[in-house]
């Protein structure tokens, strides 16, 4: 061995012990160090890809594990790790392919044979769907029967009583649910439930689902939600609610409960006088979506003027079936619940426009640079419950930023990224202050990017029990410092991005808070075959 390569084996092995400590940015520079080295090695490419993956940059592993490859053609890690990043962005044939030739050297693997089987039960699932596309399907949300529903013996607490009303929409029937005895203290017994290990009725959980679907599907594909103001005297526009006094926007959440809870005891409850925005992917990954989907959706319907939900890219069809949300409702109640899931999903909103001036998204902005606000708010999100693959829909799920200049191809192999540049001309088109996004582990848990145009909150702390990062929020009260005689008369002065400027009616803060304890169950425990980590 060459001193060089002795050296390049050193940085190799300081990129293995960042990758154990979760410096994921240490990690990567080590092993690019390692390849600058010795380039021939097969090994660096593949343990980079690694880290790639703990980032859920797919894109970059995959082409990591090309390189890798393409050094050594035999190399089984590589080809397992490009497979898992295929699996992750749903290039299921692919994964396939690449699982199958890694049985022909390792035909005992038992991993490899859980995934390959995964792919091919998800190509089959979709080859049926293709087969039957065009044929519109039955709402499930339409098609329960309450009254033969008969709520389990074990169950011990409130009772519910549950109306249904059905009526005609494009001569279809349409079944509308009221629910009597869901309050506060309903919550508190199912939030005590949850914590020990237990369920709530079936019955009791179609019924939320279909209120908290009803109350999301008058709401436009971006919401607008304005704060009261004692300085500002603007009047409501046609489609604006004016909530409380305070806004609170909530990142990723990914079913880790725990630490949801812990959101709303750290940083104040959901009420009329407090607003919460939960921007997206509070399913998938952590074991108790479920629990968290409920106490979302019953604070919707408790306070539907102060919670609101964005879609994020894992309230969909494809990354449910693949990080274990379908696994885990069908473990705890039944498909038919996953699909009532699945279907309320489709009427979640896209975005929402907080004081006017700042839009909060998943994802990020578009590939194409005349995208308005009010092409946002006017998708039709009812034509395709799941969204299109390509389109500002898409791009409002799965895009990111970049710190250079112009659009690039996505790190995680969706959609694409962009730079300073494309977030100033949005925002200045647009008269925004900020664009807020999630979409992204941030290990400080919320980070201000590309010149303070743009935030990205992440609300996961300790992501899937391995990620050590810290959990954020974003947080809007009334600025009292704010003197309307130094703006436009309308609270907006174009361009601002310095929020203590006198000229802005608010204050933003961005607050961190720790991973919580919880049961000892780990991420994806329900999963029958999904990648996990």
């Amino acid at each position: 061995m060459t001193q060089i390569q002795d050296e390049a084996i050193k940085l190799k092995d300081q990129g293995n012990k960042f990758l154990k400590e979760h410096k994921f940015d240490e990690a990567i520079e080590a092993y690019t160090k390692a390849i600058e080295l010795d380039p021939k090695n097969a090994i660096f490419y593949s343990n980079r890809a690694q880290v790639r993956i703990k980032l859920e940059n797919f894109g970059l592993a995959i082409q990591d594990c090309d390189s890798a490859i393409a050094v050594d053609p035999n190399f089984i890690k590589a080809y397992y790790r490009k497979a898992v990043s295929q699996m992750a962005i749903l290039q299921t044939k692919q994964a396939q392919q690449n699982f199958k030739f890694i049985l022909t050297k390792l035909p005992n693997d038992k991993l490899t044979l859980e995934h390959y089987k995964k792919c091919t039960a998800l190509l089959k699932r979709e080859a049926f769907e293709r087969a039957i596309a065009g044929v519109e399907e039955a709402s499930v949300l339409d098609s329960i029967d309450y009254e033969g529903i008969q709520v389990e013996k074990w169950w011990e607490g409130p009772d519910l009583e549950i109306k249904t009303k059905k009526t005609k929409v494009d001569g279809k029937d349409k079944l509308s649910v009221d629910i009597n005895g869901l309050d506060l203290d309903y919550l508190r017994y199912m939030i005590k439930t949850f914590k020990d290990g237990g369920k709530i009725p079936k019955k009791h959980v179609f019924a939320i689902i279909s209120k908290a679907n009803e109350i999301l599907s008058l709401e436009k594909s971006m919401t607008e939600v304005t704060l009261k103001h004692s300085k500002l005297n603007r009047q409501p526009l046609e489609d604006e609610i004016v909530g409380g006094s305070k806004l609170t926007v909530l990142g990723d959440t990914h079913g880790q409960f725990y630490d949801l809870l812990n959101i709303f005891k750290k940083f104040g409850k959901c009420s009329e006088d407090h607003v919460y925005l939960l921007n997206g992917d509070f399913v998938d990954r952590g074991s108790w979506s479920t629990e968290n989907c409920l106490y979302l959706y019953v604070l919707k319907i408790l306070y539907p003027r102060s919670m609101f939900i964005n879609r994020g890219n894992h309230e969909t069809l494809d990354m449910n079936r693949t990080y274990g949300f379908s696994d885990e409702v069908e473990a705890k109640y039944s498909k038919k619940v996953f699909e009532a899931f699945s279907q309320s999903f489709g009427s979640l909103p896209y975005a929402c426009l907080i004081n006017r001036e700042y839009l909060v998204m998943h994802g990020g902005l578009f590939s194409n640079d005349n995208v308005t606000i009010k092409d946002i708010k006017d998708i039709n999100r009812f034509k395709h419950v799941q969204p299109p693959k390509e389109g500002i829909a898409m791009e409002l799920l799965w895009t990111d930023p970049q710190e250079t200049n112009g659009k690039s191809p996505s790190k995680r192999g969706i959609g694409m990224q962009f730079g300073p540049d494309i977030t100033e001309r949005f925002c200045l088109n647009n008269k925004l202050r900020k664009i807020i996004r999630s979409h992204e582990v941030r290990m400080g848990g919320v980070e201000v990017e590309q010149k303070g145009r743009l935030i990205t909150v992440f609300s996961a702390p300790d992501y899937c029990d391995s990620t050590g990062n810290l959990g954020g929020v974003v947080n809007f009260t009334e600025n009292t410092d704010y003197d309307p005689e130094k703006d436009d008369g309308e609270g907006y002065r174009n361009p601002v991005v310095d929020e203590s400027d006198e000229s802005n009616p608010w204050t933003m803060s961005l607050e961190t808070f720790e991973a919580s304890p919880h049961p000892d169950i780990k991420p994806m425990a329900y999963s029958k075959g999904g990648i996990g980590f």
